[in-house]
């Protein structure tokens, strides 16, 4: 008995640290067209990155193999929009959630395509059990708590502008001394392919070991978003 309340109690743990980092947007900030958006902590920022934390969280990914970022990202969107407008299993419909990411490859060698993997971030309803897919290029997967280091830029999520950022992101990491995941980054976006103003994207790299800040913290970098 003992055994399996403790069990019961881990259970119940892991999934409130999976739902508390789905919440509401908050309409003056970047996430502001998705009722529900991806939480964090802000560790810190620096003239050229932020450090922010994340809880673990679940996703339903889909693979795509192309030249570039912005065709294989289409493929991919096109198999989870339809997935979130109920072409699943149970048939459920549920509104789109932010941002949405794109595992990007570090090494791409010339003349070959490479795996992209996009992510929807599913909702806090659907953390515990999503609805099943039936498309078999769908699965779920599911993002550790972690630290990741985090530049920001407008207009469109291109190949060339995501890959332009992660190398500036890069080369601030290196002067820095921080140590990061140089296998993939994650290209970030946050706003539909309707909004042609004020629109937000990221690239992250994950942090390993300490994060580093080049700057000391303050007040307003320990902020909870």
């Amino acid at each position: 008995m003992c055994v399996c309340a403790a069990t019961l109690l881990c259970v119940l743990a892991l999934s409130s640290v999976a739902v508390g980092s789905v919440g509401l947007s908050n309409s003056s900030s970047f996430c502001s067209e998705s009722k529900e958006c991806l939480q964090f902590d802000l560790i810190c920022r620096t003239a050229e990155y932020e450090v922010r934390h994340y809880s673990a969280t679940r996703w339903v990914s889909t693979d795509a193999e192309a030249y570039f970022l912005g065709v294989g990202a289409a493929m991919a969107f096109r198999r989870l929009y339809h997935y979130i407008n109920g072409d699943n299993k149970e048939g459920v419909k549920f509104e789109m959630t932010a941002p949405v990411l794109v595992e990007v490859p570090e090494e791409v060698k010339m003349w070959e395509p490479a795996i992209y993997t996009l992510s929807f971030l599913l909702p806090s309803a659907y953390q515990e059990h999503p609805p099943t897919p039936t498309n078999d290029k769908l699965y779920f997967s599911d993002m550790a708590d972690m630290d990741v280091y985090v530049r920001s830029y407008g207009g469109w999520m291109l190949s060339i502008t995501s890959r332009v950022h992660a190398h500036l992101l890069t080369r601030a990491l290196i002067r820095a001394d921080a140590h990061f995941n140089n296998t993939h980054h994650y290209a970030v976006g946050y706003d539909s392919p309707l909004k042609l103003l004020n629109r937000h994207n990221e690239v992250w790299y994950v942090v390993e070991g300490e994060p580093v800040c080049e700057q000391e913290k303050t007040s307003e970098n320990t902020d909870t978003h």
